[in-house]
């Protein structure tokens, strides 16, 4: 009895192994690893957002628009909780890539406009935080770059025969994923150093 039962037992696991079921066990843990380290990221860019906006505050008449921008867009991107159940949900993740978009584009926004600023550029405490955010914004940039990759090899598993039947017996739905004009924008590195031209002062 005990050797056909090994025997089952065997032959189950092949069974399971062959239908892709253990390559979902793997692709599954590594999209949760990979998006664990997109979020640790973005939290990281949105701790030093309070002092780098601290920091600006102190420069005379730097532009109140801008910073106010910045500060609902942090509130926005840090409003969502983002779960490890986010991967699965293409309407919630899609709304938590707009608001971190917007707090990007709120930032880049910002340190053009403080280009304007000779004392400020020459804050050592500014300058030391604008590098903090070049290399956090590189790190957010290689981190979606890796969960591009394993979601990607998660939903061609998910859609190819005869793993689809495995994905359909054991519920594995396709994953949502950055869009295209996310993985183009990812493609080349943001823009956050103070080499570029910047738009007048206001008076």
């Amino acid at each position: 009895m005990r050797l056909i039962l090994t025997t089952l037992l065997a032959a189950l696991a092949l069974s399971l192994s062959g239908c892709g079921y253990n390559d979902f066990q793997r692709l599954d843990e590594q999209t949760k690893s990979a998006w664990s380290e997109v979020l640790n990221q973005y939290q990281r860019r949105a701790d030093l957002i309070p002092n780098i906006v601290a920091t600006v505050k102190g420069e005379t008449n730097f532009e109140q628009e801008t910073l106010t921008r910045v500060v609902e867009a942090r509130a926005k991107a840090t409003s969502i909780q983002a779960t490890p159940e986010l991967v699965n949900n293409p309407e919630a993740f899609q709304k938590f890539q707009a608001v971190q978009g917007e707090l990007s584009g709120a930032l880049s926004r910002l340190l053009v406009v403080s280009e304007n600023y000779p004392q400020l550029k020459a804050n050592q405490a500014f300058q030391e935080l604008r590098a903090q955010l070049e290399g956090t914004e590189n790190r957010i940039t290689v981190a979606r770059g890796r969960y591009v990759k394993v979601v990607q090899d998660y939903n061609v598993l998910t859609r190819s025969f005869p793993t689809n039947i495995t994905a359909k017996v054991f519920s594995y739905d396709v994953k949502p994923n950055f869009s295209v004009a996310d993985e183009k924008a990812m493609a080349t590195p943001p823009q956050v150093n103070f080499g570029a031209s910047a738009p007048a002062a206001r008076p």
